[in-house]
């Protein structure tokens, strides 16, 4: 992995193996980065998608594994209490046989196979926190 600052934008180049998600993370604990949006692109092999289901109140987690082409990647990173977290979601095209085939969704993780490239935009001005809820079990944005 290497990153750039340009004004106040990062720039994130990740390589084989790279995990994207807490890479992302990595870079936002040292760089001091309390909240921030990103997107991306890249060539990856492994991602974990999650879907939430209202009923049972929990995500259930398909993986896919191959020649993943992360057509687009937006999240955003938040910090609250000294804890980072990320919410992310994708979209990949991946072949099956004479198949092109198509999954999204809430993203866990995802491991790099050639490369990611991610712009990182901190919030300026200000900084947006987490508030929990109790219905979904998860948190969402707070603007203290």
């Amino acid at each position: 992995m290497d990153y750039r600052k340009y004004n106040e934008t990062y720039y994130i180049r990740l390589d084989r193996d790279d995990e994207i998600i807490s890479s992302i993370l990595d870079i936002c604990k040292k760089e001091g980065i309390n909240s921030a949006i990103y997107n991306g692109i890249g060539g990856c092999k492994k991602a974990e998608i999650q879907t939430f289901i209202p009923e049972k109140g929990a995500f259930e987690t398909e993986v896919i594994e191959g020649m993943l082409e992360l057509i687009s990647l937006s999240g955003n990173v938040i910090r609250d209490d000294d804890k980072y977290y990320s919410h992310s979601h994708a979209i990949f095209s991946y072949k099956d046989g004479d198949k092109h085939l198509v999954s999204a969704g809430h993203i866990k993780s995802i491991t790099v196979l050639y490369t990611g490239e991610i712009e990182l935009r901190p919030v300026i001005g200000g900084e947006i926190k987490r508030k929990y809820n109790p219905e979904t079990g998860t948190g969402f944005w707070d603007f203290k």
